[in-house]
């Protein structure tokens, strides 16, 4: 389904495709995002999408990176018939995260939708917010072949820590320093994960944010909600572009 959004200098045509596609035995539905008017290759981004499974958040997210130029899939983590059924969700969830092999070869099964489009260059990247964020991690720690992995307020929690040189992609946490669920001592544990596997990585906490804060009305944080679109957005080009990036590093491996 086409999306139109105008402006007085520039027509952008975003179009929008529900796919269907599987992970073994689960029958998964994703949604596929990217300018009509663009007819050259261009990176890929995988999308995953926070605990309430593929909602508006995730694929309003995808539609502003597709106004980017990149072809954006937003994919499903559940499978179908789960999203909107508590129990359901909290029983996928519980599933997925005591087995990161799944959960990572779940995510895969995204991947290869994105890249079988004929406008993704093969470079890739994903972003991931709240469980989103956990599945990004968990994809670059198993040394997924992805130019980026970009955790907006996920949980930075694992239970198997990334080895040394196993971190192909280059990695971007976006955390909120009021996060109950992720305390400072998590941060800190996942700080020293990175630095010992060797991963090219930043962090940047926003003062004041709470846990997911890109969804939050509150006044107190749109600074963090407005900065925190345009850092991923700018350093996503960066990542997939191999362009070096470490000046800008606030917290970092080096």
């Amino acid at each position: 389904m086409p999306i139109t959004d105008c402006s007085e200098e520039e027509l952008v045509v975003i179009n929008t495709q529900a796919i269907a596609y599987r992970d073994g035995d689960t029958e998964l539905t994703g949604q596929l995002t990217w300018d009509a008017e663009r007819g050259d290759k261009h990176p890929g981004i995988l999308v995953v999408h926070g605990g309430a499974g593929l909602d508006s958040h995730a694929k309003g997210r995808a539609k502003r990176m597709a106004e980017l130029g990149f072809v954006v899939f937003a994919c499903d983590m559940y499978g179908n018939g789960v999203a909107g059924n508590r129990e359901r969700v909290m029983a996928r969830i519980a599933e997925l995260r005591d087995d990161t092999a799944k959960l990572c070869q779940r995510a895969r099964a995204g991947i290869d939708v994105l890249v079988s489009h004929p406008q993704v260059d093969g470079r890739t990247a994903a972003v991931g917010y709240c469980f989103g964020g956990t599945v990004v991690l968990e994809l670059a720690r198993s040394a997924a072949d992805i130019a980026g992995a970009v955790s907006v307020h996920g949980s930075l929690s694992t239970p198997r820590p990334a080895q040394a040189g196993a971190v192909k992609a280059k990695i971007l946490v976006c955390h909120g320093a009021l996060d109950p669920h992720v305390p400072m001592t998590q941060v800190n544990a996942f700080v020293q994960e990175m630095n010992e596997a060797g991963a090219n990585w930043q962090l940047t906490v926003y003062g004041g944010a709470m846990h997911g804060f890109t969804h939050e009305p509150d006044p107190r944080c749109q600074a963090s909600h407005t900065t925190h679109w345009r850092t991923p957005a700018l350093r996503l080009r960066c990542k997939i572009s191999s362009a070096d990036y470490s000046t800008e590093r606030r917290r970092s491996s080096s």
